[in-house]
C-alpha cells in the first residue's frame, strides 16, 4: 500500500495517492488484456522472444563459457569443444532470426493497430459521457490525461511484460546455477535486491508526484504554445502585439511552477537514487561479493577457478535482472496510476440515461415545462428556477434575455444534455426521460452559438456523417435554404471540397458568416421535429440575417422552433417571446404585445431599435 500527501507549488495539499499491490496487478493486467484483445500477436510474440533471448544468453554466457573454462581446466578434447561451440552457435542463429521476424517485425507491424483500437474505445466513451463531466475540472483533466497517455502506457506495459518474463527466466536459470555452485551467494543477491527494491519504489512515487504537480502548469504552457502557432489567434496577435506580453508573463509563471514542482522533491530523489544505485547496488554486489568469492576459492578451496569466474561474472547479470523487479514493480505502480485513470474513465456511468424506450414522433413537438429548476452543482445557486412554459406543435418561440439569463441552459435541458434538478419536461405529453435517449436527441436539430466546423468535406459537415450516407439532393437544398449554396457551387470540388487544412492542403477556410450558414444547413438537412437555433445569425450582416430568417421560417413552417438571440430582429418573427432574467421567465407574449407592455423586453428593443430598420 502506498500513501503520500502531495503538495502543489502553491503549498496546497492534494489528495493522497494510495495503491495496494492488488490494485497495481489488476490495473496492469487490465491494460494487458486491452492490448491482447486489440492484437494477440503484439503481446505474445515479443513475450516469447524475451524468454527465448534470456535462455539464449544463459546458454551462451553461462553454459558455453563455463564449458570452455572447464575444458581448459580439465583438458577436454578439441573435438568435443568444437562440436559444442558449433551446436550452440546454430541455436543462437535460429533464435536471432526469430527475434527479427517475431519480435521486431511483428511488434512494429501490430503497434499501430493496438493504439488505434484502444484510442477508438476511449473516443467512443468520450462521446457518451455526460456533458456535465466537461464542467468538472478534475474529471476533465483525468479524461485528457487518460487519452493522452495511451501511447506511453502501451509501450510501458509491453516493456513491463518483457521485463518480467526476462527477469523470471534469468532468475530461474541463473538462480538454479547459483544454488548448485554456491548457495550462500544467494544471500548477497537477496540483500541487494530487497534494499534496492524499497528505494526504487520510493523513487518512482516521487516521480509520479512530480508529474502530477507539473501537469497543471504544463497545460498552461501548452495553451500559450497554441496561441502562438494556431492561425485562429494570428490576427489578434499582430494587431494587438501587447497581448503577447501577458502571454509571455504567464508562460514564465508556468515555467516557474514547473521548476518549483521539480525542485520541491529534487533532494529526496537524489538521496534515494544514491542509496539505490551505489550503496545497495554496486557496493554490496561488487565489493563485498567478490571478496567473498576470493575467500572461498583461495582460502577455503571450496570452489573451482572456473566456478569462481562464472559466479563473479554471472552475479552481475543476476543482480541486474533482480534489479529489474526492483525497478519494474515501482514502474508498474506508476503505470497503474495512469491506467487507473483510464479505467475510471471507461467505467464512468452516464447519469443522463434512457429511463424508457419510447420513440419520439416525427411530427412537430409539443413541449411542456412544469416547475423546472436547475443547478450545475448541488452547492451552487440555481441557474433556472420555477420555469413554466408551454409550446404548441409547429409554434415558433423565442427566448431572449441578457447574458447569463439561462437561455442556453434551458435548451440544453430540453435536449437532455443535462437533467433538471427539479420539475418535469414533457415532449408530446411524455416525460423526456422516458424516451430512448439517442432517438430523442436525433429528433432535435440544433445550432449552438459556439458551433464547430470539422476537418472534413462540405458534405460531411452538413450531414455530420461519412459521405456515403449523404442524400446529395437534401444536402444541396439545405445549403440553398441556409444561403450558402452559391459559395459552395463556386468551389472547385463543390460538395466534396475539404474544409480547413488539417487533413488536406487543398482545404478551404470559410468566413465566420459562411461557417454559421453551414451550421444552420445541418439543421435543415436533419429535418427534425424540433429545431433549436441558438444565435443562428450572429455572424451575419443585416441583409443576410433577414434573408436567413425568412428562409428558416419557410423551411421550418411545419416544425416546432425555438430561437435564442440577442438580436431582436430575429425574435420579432416568433409567434411568442419569453423574456428571461436571472433564471426566471419575467415576460411572455408577442413582439407587439411586449412592446405595448413597456417592460424589460421593450427596454431591450429600444436599445437595439436603431439597428433594425425595415428591409
Amino acid at each position: 500500500m502506498s500513501s503520500n500527501d502531495v503538495k502543489n507549488p502553491s503549498g496546497e495539499k492534494e489528495k493522497k495517492i494510495k495503491q495496494p499491490a492488488s490494485q497495481v496487478i489488476k490495473n496492469n493486467f487490465f491494460f494487458m488484456k486491452m492490448m491482447f484483445q486489440a492484437s494477440p500477436k503484439f503481446v505474445l510474440f515479443p513475450a516469447l522472444d524475451s524468454i527465448r533471448g534470456e535462455i539464449s544468453i544463459f546458454v551462451e554466457h553461462v553454459f558455453l563459457i563455463g564449458f570452455v573454462l572447464e575444458a581448459a581446466e580439465f583438458n577436454y578434447s578439441f573435438r568435443r569443444v568444437a562440436f559444442m561451440i558449433l551446436l550452440i552457435a546454430g541455436l543462437i542463429t535460429v533464435g536471432m532470426i526469430f527475434t527479427v521476424l517475431a519480435g521486431d517485425y511483428m511488434q512494429e507491424k501490430e503497434r499501430p493497430k493496438v493504439r488505434e483500437k484502444i484510442k477508438l474505445r476511449l473516443y467512443e466513451k468520450a462521446r457518451s459521457v455526460d456533458l456535465s463531466c466537461y464542467d468538472d475540472p478534475e474529471f476533465y483533466n483525468s479524461q485528457v490525461l487518460a487519452i493522452s497517455e495511451v501511447d506511453k502506457r502501451i509501450d510501458s506495459t509491453m516493456d513491463f511484460i518483457k521485463s518480467v518474463l526476462s527477469g523470471l527466466t534469468v532468475v530461474t536459470l541463473t538462480g538454479s546455477y547459483f544454488l548448485i555452485k554456491d548457495r550462500f551467494s544467494i544471500l548477497f543477491v537477496l540483500t541487494s535486491f530487497i534494499l534496492s527494491y524499497i528505494c526504487s519504489q520510493i523513487y518512482n512515487k516521487l516521480s509520479f508526484r512530480i508529474r502530477m504537480l507539473r501537469y497543471p502548469p504544463e497545460r498552461k504552457r501548452e495553451y500559450v504554445k497554441r496561441v502562438f502557432y494556431l492561425k485562429d489567434y494570428a490576427k489578434e496577435i499582430r494587431l494587438d502585439p501587447e497581448v503577447t506580453d501577458v502571454l509571455e508573463e504567464r508562460f514564465a509563471n508556468a515555467n516557474e511552477e514547473v521548476y518549483e514542482a521539480e525542485k520541491s522533491l529534487a533532494k529526496k530523489k537524489f538521496g534515494v537514487a544514491f542509496l539505490k544505485n551505489y550503496l545497495f547496488g554496486d557496493f554490496i554486489g561488487d565489493t563485498l561479493y567478490v571478496s567473498y568469492l576470493m575467500y572461498r576459492y583461495i582460502i577455503m578451496h571450496a570452489i573451482s577457478l572456473s566456478s569462481t569466474v562464472m559466479l563473479a561474472h554471472r552475479f552481475g547479470d543476476l543482480k541486474r535482472n533482480l534489479r529489474v523487479f526492483t525497478e519494474t514493480y515501482p514502474k508498474a505502480c506508476e503505470t497503474s496510476l495512469y491506467i487507473q485513470k483510464i479505467r475510471d474513465f471507461l467505467a464512468y456511468e452516464p447519469k443522463v440515461i434512457s429511463e424508457g424506450d419510447v420513440k419520439p414522433s416525427s411530427e412537430a413537438k409539443a413541449l411542456s415545462l412544469e416547475g423546472v429548476g436547475f443547478s450545475y452543482k448541488k452547492d451552487l445557486p440555481e441557474v433556472l428556477s420555477d420555469i413554466n412554459l408551454q409550446v404548441n406543435p409547429g409554434e415558433k418561440i423565442a427566448l431572449v434575455g441578457y447574458n447569463g439569463a439561462g437561455k442556453t441552459t434551458l435548451v440544453k435541458l430540453l435536449m437532455r444534455l443535462y437533467d433538471t434538478t427539479s420539475g418535469t419536461i414533457l415532449a408530446d405529453g411524455v416525460d423526456v426521460k422516458k424516451y430512448d435517449l439517442e432517438s430523442y436527441r436525433d429528433s432535435i436539430g440544433t445550432v449552438f452559438q459556439d458551433f464547430e466546423i470539422f476537418a472534413g468535406t462540405v458534405k460531411e459537415n452538413v450531414i455530420l456523417d461519412v459521405a456515403e450516407h449523404a442524400d446529395e439532393a437534401r444536402v444541396a437544398q439545405a445549403l440553398l435554404d441556409s444561403g450558402l449554396s452559391r459559395r459552395v457551387d463556386a468551389l472547385s470540388m463543390k460538395l466534396d471540397t475539404p474544409l480547413t487544412h488539417e487533413f488536406s492542403e487543398k482545404g478551404v477556410d470559410l468566413s465566420g458568416g459562411e461557417q454559421q450558414k453551414l451550421a444552420v444547413s445541418r439543421v435543415f438537412y436533419q429535418n427534425a421535429s424540433l429545431m433549436i437555433l441558438d444565435e443562428p445569425s450572429s455572424a451575419l450582416d443585416p441583409i443576410a440575417e433577414y434573408q436567413l430568417n425568412h428562409a428558416m421560417l419557410q423551411a421550418t413552417k411545419d416544425k416546432t422552433v425555438i430561437f435564442i438571440s440577442h438580436r431582436l430582429s430575429t425574435t420579432r418573427l416568433a409567434d411568442r417571446i419569453f423574456m428571461l432574467e436571472e433564471g426566471r421567465i419575467v415576460e411572455e407574449g408577442t413582439h407587439e404585445s411586449l412592446l405595448l407592455r413597456g417592460g424589460k423586453y421593450a427596454e431591450m428593443w429600444k436599445a437595439q431599435a436603431g439597428a433594425y430598420i425595415e428591409v
